[in-house]
């Protein structure tokens, strides 16, 4: 059930392009921190009246204490915008409901390169399980094309649909764009707001290939994450599904394993179960597993990298000078609300995901090196 409330903006915190922070004094007199889409419910301003969806904050959930505004009731003078060339609807059969240019559709200025693309030839694609991991996989990919003599890669980023749905709610992304660590951005699924726009994992890792001309493509969900405690009901095991789908298209899958020894919770200590169950149970491929070269005998991995390593490639991969990168980091890094040096394995082992995806490109590519 949908809780909304009715309040008026009061001050324009954040005013992106895509994307507002304001303070809105609800009906109650309650006040409310929360973000505006403009592309779905219009450009807002202080004193405009605004219908806001409270649920996530009603129910104390994860959504950073920020409610969202719905729609705007500055009344029938509020801007419309004419219909875009887009027929893919996103958020479908729900009132926000839009639609979308996708690439695969005819009148995409893509969809003739993608109308006979059925293999990504090799191209490495790296699978993570959360937001946080972006960062680290970008930065440890990097970090070893110039290990390598590699003249930087093009990457992007594909945003899948089990966290957030809207890319411009990624800071991170923003800021790695900044730093030319990524290219790109594709939305794929329900998820939206790339520079491209993709039905599936499928047609959108062809994408980041033949439109957007990637090196590599990263996978993984927006911001948030979906844990229930049950063996198969997270958002990370779209990981397997994204190793499923590289696998298909003659990409070569690397997994970002999920390693903590901060966490608290025994099923996320050491190796993630998210990670255990999405590589042994969901994935129908064998991926290339990277872990730092430290923990490889390391006994509080031992039970999940010895079940990983029957169906899958684990490979040490030795950066000692990792961290010292990550520490450089023009992003911030926080997982879980610990940052590196709270939890500094969960971001060297995502960061040797994008080292082994610097790897595979110069095995590939031998001729590429810098001379």
């Amino acid at each position: 059930m949908l809780n909304a409330a009715i309040g008026t903006v009061c001050e324009v915190l954040e005013d992106l392009d895509d994307l507002q922070r304001v303070a809105v004094r609800l009906n109650d007199g309650a006040q409310s921190r929360c973000i505006c889409y403009p592309t779905l419910s219009g450009r807002v301003a202080a004193g405009d009246r605004v219908l806001v969806n409270t649920t996530a904050v009603d129910l104390k959930l994860g959504s950073g204490g920020w409610d969202f505004v719905v729609a705007s009731l500055a009344g029938p003078e509020s801007e419309s915008h004419a219909p875009g060339p887009g027929h893919v609807m996103k958020l479908r059969y729900t009132p926000l409901q839009h639609a979308v240019l996708a690439c695969e559709e005819e009148a995409s200025p893509h969809h003739a390169a993608l109308a006979e693309a059925q293999s990504i030839g090799g191209m490495p694609v790296v699978a993570g399980q959360l937001h946080s991991q972006l960062a680290p996989i970008a930065i440890g990919l990097a970090f070893g094309a110039r290990q390598l003599g590699l003249p930087p890669p093009r990457v992007a980023y594909l945003m899948t649909d089990s966290g957030a749905l809207p890319v411009v709610l990624s800071g991170a992304v923003r800021s790695l764009r900044s730093a030319a660590l990524i290219a790109g951005t594709i939305s794929v699924g329900q998820a939206f707001g790339g520079d491209l726009e993709a039905v599936n994992v499928y047609s959108g890792l062809l994408a980041a290939r033949y439109a957007m001309g990637a090196d590599v493509a990263i996978v993984c969900q927006g911001p948030g994450n979906v844990g229930t405690g049950t063996p198969m009901g997270f958002g990370g095991m779209d990981m397997a599904v994204t190793i499923n789908a590289a696998a298909a298209i003659d990409g070569t899958p690397i997994a970002a394993a999920r390693v903590s020894f901060a966490d608290p919770r025994p099923r996320h200590y050491g190796i993630s179960h998210h990670t255990v169950t999405a590589l042994c149970t969901g994935a129908l491929a064998s991926a290339l597993v990277p872990l730092p070269a430290e923990l490889i005998d390391d006994s509080r991995l031992s039970e999940g990298l010895a079940a990983i390593a029957s169906a899958h490639t684990v490979r040490p991969v030795d950066c000692p000078a990792l961290l010292d990168e990550l520490r450089a980091s023009p992003v911030p890094l926080s997982s879980m609300g610990r940052r590196l040096q709270d939890d500094p394995w969960f971001f060297v082992t995502a960061a040797c995901a994008g080292v082994a995806a610097a790897q595979e490109l110069a095995q590939a590519h031998p001729a590429d090196k810098e001379a």
